[in-house]
């Protein structure tokens, strides 16, 4: 099955290109109301640990970013019962104004708590944020896309139909995004493949999904306890996602979860991007879990396979000028002297 994977994946890429970049999961909140029984990172309203990062922490990050090379953010959080449209528009329009920074930002469950808490529709909220800045749209929240799994994993968020109808909407307005499946915990084989079968025909319709990542539940300080499932399993698993997956250009595979050495592996089993030189992350990493890596290495493990290693380029809302990050013509402008620390990369 690897290997008919891989041959899939070289097909579409015949120049045996191999993508990775760098990027930072900066979660602006760890206040949750839907206390998803997979998750060991939210808190709850009140807690004693909750927090809320300040607009000058967010940028303090952002600009670590920068010197390690990249210039590209994941922001996500907790829904957070006071945290409001306005609050992100604020915050995009403010890191846009201090750095070049690609936002990509807030999952379909993050979007939808926003709709209820203003009382906007979804394509409402989603054309505030493009207009505030927000260049992509990860594909957290997703976990598996059926109902009877979603409602005893996490029943005070989303809906699999909700979901999918986020992202379509996303896609009309010209979003780009990920999209993503957590397994290896209560679901079926044939959950795995009913979600993979949501996400191709939505793709068949809007081709607005510009990579998928399969990732392995991890059980450690977690509600809903259990095992994760083996390094064989994820890899059986990828290889079926890269086979059905034949509409989608990229499919990356997972360090945080993984570690190097599986993630290394993945790409001879359909995967055509290795991932993150990811600088922070801590929703995995509060099972217990973390792996860390650098551009040289990645370079590295990339290369020792066989492939060619290149830097994944960044694509924004399809409504504005697509960003490369492997562009040395482009140069950012800010208040925190990034421009130097970026070109000098």
């Amino acid at each position: 099955m690897g290997y008919a994977a891989c041959e899939l994946m070289l097909r579409k890429n015949p120049k045996r290109v191999i993508s990775y970049h760098v990027t930072r999961n900066i979660n602006y909140t760890n206040v949750c109301v839907s206390g998803c029984r997979f998750c060991a990172f939210f808190r709850p309203p009140d807690h004693p640990e909750g927090y809320v990062l300040t607009d000058a922490e967010i940028l303090e990050k952002v600009s670590q970013v920068f010197v390690q090379g990249g210039r590209h953010i994941l922001l996500q959080g907790g829904l957070h019962p006071d945290l409001d449209i306005d609050y992100f528009c604020h915050l995009f329009k403010y890191l846009k104004h201090n750095a070049d920074v690609h936002i990509h930002a807030l999952s379909p469950p993050e979007i939808i708590h926003l709709s209820a808490l203003s009382g906007l529709s979804i394509k409402e909220i989603l054309s505030r944020l493009i207009e505030s800045g927000l260049d992509s749209m990860p594909g957290g929240g997703a976990e598996i896309l059926t109902p009877k799994v979603r409602l005893s994993l996490s029943p005070h968020k989303c809906q699999a139909d909700e979901w999918l109808s986020v992202m379509a909407c996303a896609h009309e307005l010209g979003l780009l995004a990920s999209a993503t499946m957590m397994f290896g915990h209560i679901e079926s084989l044939k959950d795995r493949i009913t979600h993979l079968d949501l996400l191709r025909s939505l793709q068949d319709e809007t081709a607005g999904f510009s990579a998928f990542i399969p990732w392995s539940y991890q059980p450690g300080n977690t509600a809903l306890g259990g095992e994760a499932t083996s390094a064989t399993d994820y890899l059986r698993t990828l290889a079926v996602s890269r086979i059905m997956l034949d509409n989608f250009s990229i499919i990356q595979a997972s360090i945080v979860t993984q570690g190097l050495k599986i993630a290394q592996l993945a790409l001879k089993f359909g995967a055509n991007d290795i991932g993150e030189v990811m600088l922070e992350e801590n929703v995995v990493r509060a099972t217990g879990i973390e792996h860390k890596s650098n551009i040289k290495e990645l370079v590295r493990l990339i290369e020792d396979t066989g492939f060619c290693a290149q830097p994944r380029p960044l694509f924004s809302c399809r409504q504005r000028a697509t960003a490369d990050d492997s562009s040395n013509d482009h140069q950012p402008t800010n208040n925190l002297g990034i421009s130097q620390a970026w070109t000098s990369n």
